[in-house]
């Protein structure tokens, strides 16, 4: 089994965790990019390639006669005069040495003078060019490394008197011919590249534009508040952008679509709320007057002249009490029917300052055996609302903390102003609120000890009513809760402050 080197594979990450979490627009571009470029250098290398051993076939042409136009016939000398003669017609460079005995006993080159434009045969040191005798004597041109003098193309011939003739011409023509090739293909494909980026670009912007549309679409529905009160579902992805012929078209009606189903089981929601919100309602509206006459008389019965027995008076006490903590419960729920069906409150000016003082009074009454502490501003705190909805909420708090803390606890409330608006805080140092209780806490009938607080004749509805009064007023609540600390926080905002 085999696997690629880590020096390989280390690059692939770093593309790869470039590539992670940008947009598709971006990884479009880049995949095109990186292919351009790939098939550029494909075409580069090969025409480099092609290109260079045209040049040395070239080079091979003008050694194949170059070996044969002296010495090559009996009775004449090989090599005239004091070196080995240089054939006419090669280029300025070339070295052509005298081999005998397998190393190399003269050599000579072309050189350009300044002074002189014709080629000038000058010798060359034997040690230079030592590497030619090397070469084997069969007429096939070779490429040979000469050390400082760079690469050189050669081919050996033997001669009638058994001596050897090596013609060799440079390939530095060629090898600049090739870099210049590559530094021109470099800059026409890096031009290329910025044309295609930046075309490639455009192109994916323009092809990825009905898709942005329908993300459009499905971002917008994603913030409509879906989890209550009456939706109209009515946004939808353009018809230009649900054409089944494309991949783009096929997603925007599939979202058509699941819109559609989205939307009639919201208009079902919405009925099925409305009925059994009607249901209480007209229950709770029904029901306050026989609970009135129960209680009214069972009071009468209990104060008649004639004495009753001890156990039908005890009776008669258990139906007045449960009679009155069911007339609560049933204004709870038709108070939060009103609310549910978007009912205005009355919108006055409130002076919520002596209203929280006045609820710690109350509060104070209720509960003695707790420790009641009021923290204010210096000025009066004044906010548009419904003074008997806002006096209900602080008096829910202050029930809360009164219910769920043991006798001697601190309730401490405090009322400011910051930035953001009215900020109501209650605060005690009880128990605290049971970590899986508080994400629901504000919903109907939810109760962290059901058998206490049905003992303290709570109906689980107070907090859900705090949070409905507070939201018809535009404001937040929140808590926060911990063993020995637990803050319930009520924003109301619009504040204005009189001296």
């Amino acid at each position: 089994m085999s696997s690629s080197p880590p020096s390989r594979r280390r690059p692939l990450r770093a593309v790869r965790g470039w590539l992670v979490g940008r947009s598709l627009r971006t990884r479009l571009v880049f995949a095109l990019l990186a292919l351009l470029a790939l098939v550029s250098v494909a075409i580069g290398g090969l025409t480099t390639v092609a290109l260079r051993h045209f040049l040395i076939d070239r080079l091979d042409a003008q050694l194949a006669p170059a070996t044969g136009l002296r010495g090559d016939r009996p009775g004449r000398p090989a090599f005239p005069g004091n070196g080995p003669g240089i054939p006419p017609g090669l280029p300025s460079g070339t070295v052509v040495a005298e081999i005998t005995d397998g190393r190399v006993t003269s050599a000579r080159t072309l050189t350009n003078s300044a002074s002189n434009a014709f080629p000038d045969p000058r010798s060359v040191p034997v040690g230079e060019v030592a590497a030619l005798a090397d070469l084997p004597v069969d007429t096939a041109p070779r490429t040979v490394d000469l050390g400082d003098r760079g690469d050189y193309r050669a081919v050996a011939r033997q001669y009638w008197d058994g001596r050897v003739r090596v013609v060799a011409i440079p390939l530095s023509g060629v090898q600049e011919i090739v870099w210049r090739m590559i530094a021109a293909q470099f800059g026409v494909a890096a031009v290329g590249l910025l044309i295609a980026g930046t075309a490639g670009a455009l192109i994916v912007r323009a092809t990825l534009r009905p898709l942005n549309r329908v993300a459009a679409t499905a971002t917008h529905v994603a913030e409509l508040p879906l989890d209550r009160g009456e939706v109209a579902l009515a946004v939808r992805v353009p018809v230009a952008d649900t054409d089944p012929r494309t991949e783009v078209g096929q997603v925007g009606a599939a979202l058509n679509r699941m819109l559609g189903h989205v939307a009639d089981a919201l208009s079902a929601r919405q009925a099925s709320e409305t009925r059994v919100r009607q249901f209480v309602a007209d229950a709770s509206h029904e029901l306050r007057t026989p609970l009135a006459a129960i209680r009214g008389y069972a009071e009468v019965a209990r104060r008649g002249r004639d004495e009753v027995p001890a156990d039908v008076a005890h009776a008669l006490r258990r139906v007045e009490s449960e009679s009155t903590r069911m007339t609560s419960l049933v204004d709870d729920l038709l108070l939060l029917a009103r609310l549910d069906t978007g009912r205005p409150l009355a919108v006055e000016t409130v002076d919520l300052t002596a209203l929280v003082v006045d609820a710690v009074s109350d509060a104070h009454v209720a509960g003695p055996d707790h420790r009641w502490q009021l923290e204010l501003p210096e000025v009066a705190i004044q906010v548009p609302g419904d003074a008997a909805r806002l006096h209900q909420v602080v008096a829910n708090l202050l029930t809360n903390a009164r219910v769920h803390t043991p006798p001697g606890s601190t309730v401490t409330t405090t009322l400011a102003v910051d930035a953001t608006g009215a900020v109501l805080t209650v605060a005690d140092d009880g128990p605290g609120v049971p970590v899986e209780l508080q994400p629901e806490i504000f919903e109907r009938f939810a109760r962290g000890d059901s058998s206490r607080s049905r003992a303290q004749g709570s109906t689980g509805l107070g907090l859900a009513i705090v949070a409905a009064v507070v939201e018809a007023h535009h404001g937040t609540v929140g808590v926060q809760s911990r063993p020995g600390r637990t803050a319930f926080t009520v924003r109301l905002p619009h504040p204005t402050a009189d001296a």
